[in-house]
């Protein structure tokens, strides 16, 4: 891997993350809780999954701008639809990417999410940053509060919501519960906390 010795004489080397928006809260959280002082975290912004074609150059600017000389770069950020795009400005970048297709699958961990998406093919996801943001993302996004009927076109071959949480929390618990109401789904539960991204930021702390 590009650049990610480590002095042990005096500790991390220096490391700029890049990670989405919607990754923003759980990556900080890590970084709080594992006393990761040496790494320094930039997102942006959490609305290009809805322009996956953009998120490359996104990810590839936000380095440019915000890396400081000496500073390894870690990408907090799947695929996400960009087709391999991503992973060429990383290489380009001398960066580090985890891997995973998207947050859902480093989140319950590859091999897990292979068995999960197994289990019922018919599956939403949820992570805690969209049941905090159900409304705006999926209700208001999808224009639902507008247009009820909508609802069975966009999730007629889903047959449950599954939510993977990073935290306990009864209140996110619920809303997701209500959600799956919401969209005339099962609902089920999986308390995933944040997976394979607490050892990918955690590696070079040692």
């Amino acid at each position: 891997m590009t650049g990610l010795r480590e002095d042990t004489a005096r500790g991390p080397r220096p490391t700029l993350v890049v990670t989405c928006g919607a990754l923003a809260r759980e990556v900080l959280a890590i970084v709080r809780t594992n006393g990761l002082g040496h790494l320094r975290v930039t997102a942006v912004p959490a609305g290009l999954h809805n322009r996956p074609e953009r998120i490359a150059e996104a990810v590839r600017a936000k380095i440019r701008a915000e890396r400081r000389d000496g500073e390894r770069v870690l990408v907090a950020y799947a695929d996400c639809g960009t087709g391999g795009d991503l992973d060429a400005v990383v290489a380009e970048e001398g960066a580090e990417r985890i891997p995973g297709p998207h947050c859902y699958a480093f989140y319950a961990g590859q091999a897990a999410f292979e068995d999960l998406a197994e289990e019922e093919l018919g599956s939403f996801y949820l992570t805690d940053y969209m049941v905090r943001h159900f409304d705006t993302l999926i209700v208001e996004g999808l224009g639902l509060d507008r247009h009820p009927d909508m609802r069975d076109m966009y999730f007629s071959n889903y047959t449950r919501v599954v939510y993977l949480a990073q935290i306990v929390d009864p209140a996110l618990e619920a809303k997701a519960r209500a959600a799956a109401d919401t969209l005339a789904l099962d609902y089920a539960y999986r308390r995933t906390g944040y997976g394979e991204l607490e050892p990918f930021l955690t590696a070079g702390a040692a």
